[in-house]
């Protein structure tokens, strides 16, 4: 079974931080005042910060199972 994950845009973000105040598992920040990145590990898709982003930055991948686990 595929697992998504977020996944920010960087040439669209406006590193506002929603989507990192959003998160419930604490999975995003931004780097260097720049753009959002997504630590996979916490990331578990639920879409909460695509919502939230005003500037449609984010969208959710499917990731391989083989892959999500490390």
């Amino acid at each position: 079974m595929a697992k998504r994950k977020a996944n920010p845009v960087k040439s669209i973000c406006v590193a506002c931080g929603v989507c990192a105040l959003q998160c419930p598992r604490d999975a995003i920040s931004i780097y260097k005042g720049c753009y959002a990145v997504v630590d996979a590990i916490k990331c578990v898709g639920c879409g909460i910060c695509k919502k939230a982003c005003p500037a449609d930055a984010i969208k959710l991948e499917d990731v391989d199972s083989e892959v999500a686990n490390g």
